[in-house]
């Protein structure tokens, strides 16, 4: 059973979420929050699989909540929840520790697949949408904060390693990266959870931020 918490400061999209949940073969609403600091304080109570995050909300916001949530190295997974596609708030959900984000309008399987795939440890943004929603903001929000050669989480990769990352964070998909290096699926697939691992990322979208935060993957222009 996937556990969830709702965190929403509007009475009716919280209903309608845990109606969704409630109607859901092996998904659980264990809570509802209508601000950031009840979010944190209740994910680190309840300890749910899933905390459903609102960005815009009253007092502490959705992604300080985030950040202190994924902060507190419990078990909780966040999936952002925002209005727009292209809403420069999701991408700094992200960089707080979100481990994907759908749009509010998403139709309900698309939101219980979601629910699902972060729960598992998978992204919800598939590589390829990743690419093209970062690129969108990377100039004003992803700007390289250290220098590739010397940080600390990237010296531990292998130069077949580093390569991987690369793809990872312009988008390429395990397939795509298979046809790129002319290797087969599983040893992309060993080599893609051994980056993950030693830098530190949850998932593949927060490799990504990892590659554009260490300068080793540039925006395009």
């Amino acid at each position: 059973m996937i556990t969830v918490l709702v965190a929403d400061d509007q009475p009716m999209q919280r209903l309608g979420l845990q109606m969704l949940l409630q109607g859901t073969d092996g998904l659980e609403g264990v809570g509802e929050a209508a601000n950031g600091s009840e979010a944190v304080r209740m994910a680190a109570h309840l300890r749910p699989d899933v905390v459903l995050m609102d960005i815009r909300m009253p007092g502490m916001d959705g992604l300080e909540a985030t950040r202190r949530i994924v902060a507190s190295g419990g078990r909780s997974r966040v999936l952002i929840v925002t209005t727009f596609d292209l809403d420069e708030y999701a991408y700094d959900g992200l960089r707080a520790g979100a481990s994907g984000f759908l749009l509010k309008d998403a139709r309900p399987e698309e939101l219980v697949a979601g629910i699902r795939a972060v729960a598992s440890g998978e992204a919800v943004v598939a590589p390829t949408l990743t690419r093209r929603l970062l690129d969108a903001y990377a100039h004003q929000v992803l700007a390289p904060e250290t220098d590739a050669t010397t940080d600390p989480r990237l010296a531990g990769l292998s130069d077949r390693e580093r390569e991987v990352l690369i793809l990872i964070g312009q988008g390429l998909s395990n397939t795509e990266i298979t046809e790129k290096l002319v290797l087969t699926e599983s040893t992309v697939k060993k080599h893609v959870g051994r980056v993950l691992a030693k830098i530190g990322a949850r998932d593949r979208i927060q490799a990504v931020i990892i590659a554009y935060d260490t300068g080793l993957v540039k925006a395009r222009s």
